[in-house]
């Protein structure tokens, strides 16, 4: 018998990661009918309908169960253009930093590369993936989960400058601690674990 699953996942993690990696958990789960929406880590649960969510943070979240997949630390990433300028951090005081609505990424960010964090003028993002995007046309540079965009980095559309990155949260599956979760979610949260486990 099937049962429908419906997912949250943030878009990052959504197109990043969880889209090239579906068709096996079809494959493995044929008996789950997923039905997949995007969200900017911002969800309620039960008001949309969803048997869980993926997130990002640091999973204490009210009222849900909180199963941690991996982490996601945080790398600089523009385009090839600007990357041609930036010989050492302090040069990215010269460029627009894209922000995201966690007002300290960046400034933990420059810490952790030993270097003051410049005044943050630039555009504020609710998602990584459209940062990210804004980062390939141009627009700044980019601090994002730099795992979810390595087809890109492959591409050459996006380059890493610097190897310096900052951990400030994990992506992690989350469902109402109200409900018990149903063999669907238990193998999506089993599948999920086990394609985020390294690779031997």
């Amino acid at each position: 018998m099937r049962e429908v699953l419906s997912v949250g996942a943030l878009g990052t993690f959504a197109v990043g990661w969880l889209l090239p990696r579906l068709e096996r958990f079809r494959a493995d789960s044929p008996f789950v009918d997923l039905r997949l929406s995007t969200h900017n880590n911002r969800v309620d649960l039960a008001g949309e309908g969803l048997d869980c969510a993926i997130r990002f943070g640091d999973g204490a979240w009210h009222g849900t169960e909180a199963a941690r997949l991996f982490d996601a630390p945080l790398g600089v990433l523009c385009a090839p253009a600007m990357a041609e300028r930036l010989a050492r951090p302090t040069d990215l005081g010269r460029e627009t930093l894209l922000r995201s609505y966690r007002a300290d990424d960046w400034p933990n960010w420059f810490a952790a590369a030993g270097e003051a964090c410049p005044t943050l003028k630039g555009p504020v993002f609710d998602s990584s993936w459209l940062m990210a995007e804004a980062a390939e046309q141009g627009v700044g540079a980019a601090l994002v989960p730099v795992a979810m965009f390595q087809r890109a980095l492959a591409g050459g559309r996006l380059v890493q400058p610097f190897a310096t990155e900052v951990a400030t949260g994990a992506y992690w599956l989350t469902w109402l601690k109200s409900r018990a979760p149903s063999p669907g979610l238990t193998a999506f949260l089993a599948w999920l674990q086990a394609q985020a486990r390294p690779q031997e």
